[in-house]
């Protein structure tokens, strides 16, 4: 497992990525309100925001006493809740290194929308490889597959560091980090890997983030380029160019 801590891509655009910082606070906020038990027992709240494939297809419906909106909603709905601590901490640990830059290329809206395309794509991959399945699905996971690989494809040639196995520093080229990540995330899917992560939805946000980047990155944003470089600063000397 690797968790990424840092990149050394500036941004080149904007100082503060709020819609990045905002995704943030609200995913952390609805998993602090749902773990409080205010709206009752968590699993229950979750399973109402849930995509569950045999609900969204219907096949089935959920009990009388579980709230939560129509199914086709969930698929949005589902990108704000999460099962466990360790579950979100990862998750925002990936969105907030790499959703910055990602933003910063693409501008808040677009990378708002981006956001969501990406985790609506992967919930509905997600649920046509399952289904017939009642295992409800959480979690930002698709969406943050989607600003992965859009970071992989901005830029590949940044460097990051991180974590291996939570304790082993690792530094490398976020083409090397990232796409090792991507791949692993395929090979997991493909050969039928079960457990709590769903792999399929990160597949359909990875394909999503491939497919919509080039469309929602600003015209001047290279894809493949070189990091940008910081504009260089005056020595405390130096004086400015004359202005017209």
């Amino acid at each position: 497992m690797v968790m990424p801590i840092y990149d050394d891509a500036p941004m080149r655009f904007m100082r503060r990525p709020w819609v990045n910082w905002t995704l943030i606070f609200v995913n952390v906020a609805v998993f602090l309100v749902v773990q409080s038990e205010i709206f009752g027992d968590p699993l229950t709240v979750m399973r109402g925001f849930a995509i569950i494939p045999r609900v969204l297809f219907g096949e089935a419906a959920l009990a009388k006493w579980v709230v939560g909106p129509p199914a086709p909603l969930t698929l949005l709905t589902a990108l704000f809740f999460h099962s466990s601590l360790l579950h979100i901490l990862g998750n925002m640990l990936f969105l907030y290194v790499f959703g910055d830059n990602v933003e910063d290329a693409m501008g808040s809206l677009h990378y708002l929308l981006f956001y969501l395309s990406c985790g609506v794509a992967s919930g509905v991959v997600f649920a046509y490889a399952s289904p017939h399945s009642i295992t409800p699905l959480v979690g930002a996971s698709g969406a943050i597959s989607g600003v992965c690989a859009a970071f992989l494809l901005l830029h590949p040639r940044s460097t990051i560091f991180g974590l291996v196995l939570g304790v082993l520093p690792i530094h490398a080229p976020a083409w090397m980090f990232v796409g090792t990540w991507i791949i692993l995330q395929f090979i997991n899917a493909a050969s039928g890997e079960t457990g709590h992560v769903a792999w399929f939805a990160h597949v359909g946000g990875i394909l999503a983030g491939l497919a919509l980047t080039p469309l929602f990155k600003r015209r001047g944003v290279r894809l493949f380029g070189p990091p940008p470089r910081p504009a260089a600063r005056l020595e405390q000397n130096e004086a400015p160019p004359p202005q017209e």
